[in-house]
Protein backbone atom coordinates (compact mmCIF):
# COMPACT_ATOMS: atom_id res chain seq x y z
CA UNK A 1 0.00 0.00 0.00
CA UNK A 2 2.83 2.16 1.25
CA UNK A 3 4.63 1.85 -2.20
CA UNK A 4 1.37 2.54 -4.21
CA UNK A 5 0.50 5.54 -2.34
CA UNK A 6 4.96 6.89 -3.25
CA UNK A 7 3.86 5.80 -6.95
CA UNK A 8 1.14 7.97 -6.91
CA UNK A 9 2.70 10.84 -5.53
CA UNK A 10 5.63 10.79 -7.37
CA UNK A 11 3.42 9.99 -10.88
CA UNK A 12 1.41 13.40 -9.68
CA UNK A 13 4.35 15.39 -9.66
CA UNK A 14 6.07 14.13 -12.83
CA UNK A 15 2.46 15.38 -14.53
CA UNK A 16 2.46 19.02 -12.86
CA UNK A 17 5.79 19.51 -13.82
CA UNK A 18 4.82 18.75 -17.69
CA UNK A 19 1.49 20.01 -17.01
CA UNK A 20 3.36 23.71 -15.93
CA UNK A 21 6.02 23.48 -18.62
CA UNK A 22 3.75 23.58 -20.98
CA UNK A 23 1.32 26.36 -19.37
CA UNK A 24 4.85 28.28 -19.32
CA UNK A 25 5.54 27.33 -23.18
CA UNK A 26 1.87 28.40 -24.07
CA UNK A 27 2.68 31.51 -21.96
CA UNK A 28 5.33 32.44 -23.75
CA UNK A 29 3.90 31.94 -27.26
CA UNK A 30 1.02 33.51 -25.89
CA UNK A 31 2.96 36.80 -25.23
CA UNK A 32 5.04 36.72 -28.32
CA UNK A 33 1.91 36.52 -30.37
CA UNK A 34 0.63 40.12 -28.83
CA UNK A 35 3.88 41.46 -28.38
CA UNK A 36 3.31 42.98 -31.81
CA UNK A 37 2.29 45.89 -30.87
CA UNK A 38 4.01 49.09 -32.50
CA UNK A 39 4.38 52.98 -31.66
CA UNK A 40 5.59 55.19 -33.99
CA UNK A 41 5.75 58.86 -35.60
CA UNK A 42 4.62 60.72 -38.37
CA UNK A 43 7.42 63.37 -37.01
CA UNK A 44 10.98 60.60 -37.50
CA UNK A 45 11.37 57.51 -38.50
CA UNK A 46 12.68 54.60 -35.30
CA UNK A 47 16.68 55.39 -34.40
CA UNK A 48 16.40 58.73 -36.12
CA UNK A 49 16.61 62.82 -35.53
CA UNK A 50 14.02 64.21 -33.97
CA UNK A 51 13.09 67.27 -35.07
CA UNK A 52 14.39 70.34 -33.40
CA UNK A 53 10.36 71.84 -32.82
CA UNK A 54 10.11 68.75 -30.36
CA UNK A 55 13.22 69.92 -28.13
CA UNK A 56 14.04 72.35 -26.18
CA UNK A 57 15.84 74.42 -28.78
CA UNK A 58 12.55 74.67 -31.14
CA UNK A 59 8.70 74.98 -29.07
CA UNK A 60 9.28 72.42 -26.88
CA UNK A 61 6.05 70.50 -28.31
CA UNK A 62 5.64 66.71 -27.78
CA UNK A 63 5.46 65.16 -31.29
CA UNK A 64 2.64 63.25 -33.06
CA UNK A 65 2.78 59.27 -32.10
CA UNK A 66 0.90 56.61 -33.19
CA UNK A 67 0.20 53.43 -32.34
CA UNK A 68 -1.46 49.99 -33.33
CA UNK A 69 -1.81 46.64 -33.23
CA UNK A 70 -2.70 46.47 -29.36
CA UNK A 71 -4.05 43.22 -27.41
CA UNK A 72 -7.81 43.38 -27.32
CA UNK A 73 -7.83 43.10 -23.72
CA UNK A 74 -6.21 46.37 -23.46
CA UNK A 75 -7.65 48.07 -20.88
CA UNK A 76 -5.27 51.44 -20.68
CA UNK A 77 -2.40 52.38 -21.87
CA UNK A 78 0.98 53.83 -20.19
CA UNK A 79 3.89 55.93 -21.99
CA UNK A 80 7.23 56.69 -20.91
CA UNK A 81 9.56 58.70 -22.69
CA UNK A 82 13.28 58.91 -21.01
CA UNK A 83 16.79 59.57 -21.87
CA UNK A 84 19.61 56.63 -20.96
CA UNK A 85 22.43 59.31 -22.13
CA UNK A 86 22.81 61.53 -19.57
CA UNK A 87 26.26 62.03 -17.77
CA UNK A 88 26.34 60.69 -14.20
CA UNK A 89 27.55 64.23 -13.01
CA UNK A 90 24.36 65.69 -13.81
CA UNK A 91 21.93 62.13 -12.42
CA UNK A 92 23.98 59.63 -11.14
CA UNK A 93 21.70 57.29 -12.50
CA UNK A 94 22.34 58.37 -15.86
CA UNK A 95 19.02 58.61 -16.75
CA UNK A 96 16.16 61.82 -16.92
CA UNK A 97 12.26 61.01 -17.41
CA UNK A 98 11.09 63.39 -19.91
CA UNK A 99 7.07 62.17 -20.13
CA UNK A 100 5.25 59.97 -17.87
CA UNK A 101 1.57 59.36 -18.43
CA UNK A 102 -0.52 56.65 -17.55
CA UNK A 103 -4.71 55.50 -17.36
CA UNK A 104 -4.91 56.61 -21.06
CA UNK A 105 -8.06 55.58 -22.35
CA UNK A 106 -7.60 52.18 -24.50
CA UNK A 107 -9.67 53.96 -27.70
CA UNK A 108 -6.69 56.20 -28.17
CA UNK A 109 -4.60 55.37 -30.87
CA UNK A 110 -2.67 58.63 -31.65
CA UNK A 111 -1.18 61.15 -29.79
CA UNK A 112 -1.58 64.60 -31.50
CA UNK A 113 1.25 66.82 -31.99
CA UNK A 114 1.97 69.16 -28.66
CA UNK A 115 -0.88 67.38 -27.04
CA UNK A 116 -0.91 65.59 -23.60
CA UNK A 117 -2.73 62.35 -23.80
CA UNK A 118 -6.40 62.35 -21.62
CA UNK A 119 -4.96 60.40 -18.68
CA UNK A 120 -2.46 61.32 -15.79
CA UNK A 121 0.76 63.16 -16.34
CA UNK A 122 3.25 62.50 -13.85
CA UNK A 123 6.54 64.59 -12.94
CA UNK A 124 9.42 64.39 -15.26
CA UNK A 125 12.70 64.76 -14.01
CA UNK A 126 12.87 68.34 -14.21
CA UNK A 127 9.99 68.13 -11.38
CA UNK A 128 7.20 69.07 -14.41
CA UNK A 129 4.46 67.49 -15.51
CA UNK A 130 3.77 66.54 -19.05
CA UNK A 131 5.95 66.36 -21.73
CA UNK A 132 10.02 67.82 -21.69
CA UNK A 133 11.65 67.63 -24.62
CA UNK A 134 15.01 66.41 -25.61
CA UNK A 135 18.19 69.00 -24.72
CA UNK A 136 21.49 66.73 -24.12
CA UNK A 137 24.36 68.80 -22.80
CA UNK A 138 26.91 67.19 -24.66
CA UNK A 139 26.70 65.12 -27.48
CA UNK A 140 23.82 63.21 -29.16
CA UNK A 141 21.44 61.03 -27.07
CA UNK A 142 18.74 58.63 -27.58
CA UNK A 143 15.16 58.94 -26.09
CA UNK A 144 12.80 56.16 -25.68
CA UNK A 145 8.83 56.22 -25.77
CA UNK A 146 7.67 53.11 -24.53
CA UNK A 147 4.18 52.60 -24.75
CA UNK A 148 2.85 49.86 -22.49
CA UNK A 149 -0.92 48.11 -23.24
CA UNK A 150 -2.33 47.33 -19.52
CA UNK A 151 -4.70 44.82 -18.55
CA UNK A 152 -5.84 47.46 -15.50
CA UNK A 153 -8.06 50.39 -16.83
CA UNK A 154 -6.43 52.59 -13.98
CA UNK A 155 -3.35 51.76 -11.85
CA UNK A 156 -4.74 54.36 -9.04
CA UNK A 157 -1.61 56.31 -8.63
CA UNK A 158 -1.21 60.10 -7.68
CA UNK A 159 0.81 62.46 -10.57
CA UNK A 160 3.23 63.09 -7.79
CA UNK A 161 4.92 59.08 -8.10
CA UNK A 162 8.06 58.16 -9.72
CA UNK A 163 8.94 56.18 -12.67
CA UNK A 164 9.73 53.59 -10.36
CA UNK A 165 7.16 53.78 -8.55
CA UNK A 166 4.93 53.97 -12.18
CA UNK A 167 6.83 50.32 -13.36
CA UNK A 168 6.10 49.08 -9.93
CA UNK A 169 2.61 49.51 -10.07
CA UNK A 170 2.43 48.25 -13.89
CA UNK A 171 4.31 44.78 -12.75
CA UNK A 172 2.27 42.05 -13.80
CA UNK A 173 -0.25 44.17 -15.76
CA UNK A 174 1.14 44.63 -19.01
CA UNK A 175 0.22 42.96 -22.14
CA UNK A 176 2.67 43.94 -24.81
CA UNK A 177 4.97 46.81 -24.71
CA UNK A 178 6.33 48.71 -27.90
CA UNK A 179 9.58 51.00 -28.37
CA UNK A 180 10.44 53.82 -30.18
CA UNK A 181 13.92 55.62 -30.39
CA UNK A 182 14.54 59.17 -31.38
CA UNK A 183 17.58 60.61 -31.64
CA UNK A 184 19.00 64.48 -30.88
CA UNK A 185 22.34 66.29 -30.44
CA UNK A 186 22.08 70.49 -30.05
CA UNK A 187 23.56 72.49 -32.86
Amino acid sequence: MKKILIISIVFLLVSATGFMLKNKKADQETKNIINTMKITSPAFLHNQSIPGKYTCDGDNISPPLVFFDMPSATKSFALIMEDPDVPKTIRPDGMWDHWLAWDISPTITEILEAKEPKGVMGKNSGGDKGYAGPCPPDREHRYFFKLYALDLISLALPDSISKAELEKAMEGHILAEAELIGLYQRQ
